[in-house]
């Protein structure tokens, strides 16, 4: 145990909470960044959900990725910095500098924060899509943490938002850390246990399997438990050997989206009888994709192979991820059980 005091960026983010809730149990006092001060409620609600009831041990500062307003309060006086806070895909963001402009100066804004504070560490939070995508047929598979997502060829702006921000954190270590260690975490699609009504892209892609969408596109995702990327978050920020690298958290082959259905109804049985098995035909996607903004991102994954190895983070910090069917049933239970589907 110890009571030592940690950041978690963005605290009303799925991974973040989740974060919270393994440093909090860990014995750590946790203080979190919030854009409003209303969310501080919902996310003492939803840690609760978890198993946690934070109390004084649970701090909150304002703090906004497009402002250096709150930052050097939120890294004032922490051993280390877990950094998750960025822009997701909601649909809202039409053009790519309402990804990449947020994602890239906040990378900026937190580190430089955190190394005028003595921090010792930052966890940085990328994902797979600054790995494994814009790769051609032919390039090796599965990835791993020496790939970088190659931006010359079609790469949807989220993708592209986490390859930039992740290469400006590690440029600014090199050439103006001062001694700040960096390590990423890069998961691939996180499901899990959801705490609420707020949840992630991943989830809602389940959420709305259950909900009885009508197909699934022709798209291919390694997974990953939400606790267990919680889990290499906890061992990167602490273990020596964590400095300096990058870690994919991903378990076992990727799935594509129909094998994923086909679990869900598997497994689950009367409560999944919603969940279509149909394939929507690729270019009945490219045609939607032309007036819809999530489907459009979706264009430049159909048919194309994600499959991607988490065996780093297990050999060097002994990582022990839950199976991809646990990280999406779980997931499924969690909706139902909430009464979110």
């Amino acid at each position: 145990m110890t009571d030592k005091l940690l950041l978690v960026t963005g605290g009303t983010g799925f991974i973040a909470q989740y974060c919270m809730l393994a440093l909090l149990n860990a014995g750590y006092r946790v203080r979190t960044t919030i854009r409003s001060p209303e969310r501080e409620e919902e996310v003492r609600q939803y840690l609760k959900v978890g198993g946690v009831d934070a109390g004084d041990r649970l701090s909150f500062v304002i703090a906004n990725l497009t402002d250096d307003y709150g930052w050097p309060e939120a890294v004032a006086g922490c051993a280390y910095v877990m950094h998750g806070a960025s822009p997701t895909p909601s649909g809202d963001q039409m053009r790519e500098e309402d990804w990449i402009g947020p994602a890239v100066d906040g990378n900026l804004r937190v580190l430089g924060a955190a190394r005028d504070a003595g921090v010792r560490r930052v966890v940085l939070t990328s994902a797979f899509g600054a790995i494994g995508v814009g790769h051609g047929p032919d390039y090796r598979r599965p990835f791993d943490e020496a790939d970088w997502s190659d931006l010359t060829r079609n790469v949807g702006p989220y993708q592209k938002s986490k390859t930039l921000a992740e290469r400006a954190a590690w440029d600014f270590i090199a050439r103006e850390g001062n001694g700040l260690e960096l390590t990423t975490v890069n998961p691939v699609a996180v499901y899990g246990p959801a705490l609420g009504a707020d949840y992630s892209h991943s989830i809602r892609l389940i959420a709305n399997m259950l909900k009885g969408q009508p197909g699934c596109v022709n798209v291919n995702s390694c997974c990953v438990d939400v606790r267990d990327v919680a889990d290499l978050h906890l061992r990167a920020m602490t273990d020596p050997a964590a400095n300096g690298e990058r870690f994919l958290a991903t378990v076992g082959e990727s799935l594509w989206m129909v094998e994923v259905a086909e679990l869900l109804r598997q497994r689950l049985g009367k409560v999944a009888e919603n969940v279509s098995t149909q394939v929507w035909p690729d270019e009945q996607v490219r045609i939607a994709g032309e007036t819809n903004a999530q489907l459009k991102a979706v264009v430049p994954l159909l048919g194309y192979d994600m499959n991607a190895t988490g065996k780093k983070a297990e050999r060097l910090l002994g990582w022990a991820p839950r199976s991809r069917e646990e990280a999406i049933i779980s997931c499924a239970e969690s909706l139902i059980r909430l009464g979110l589907v």
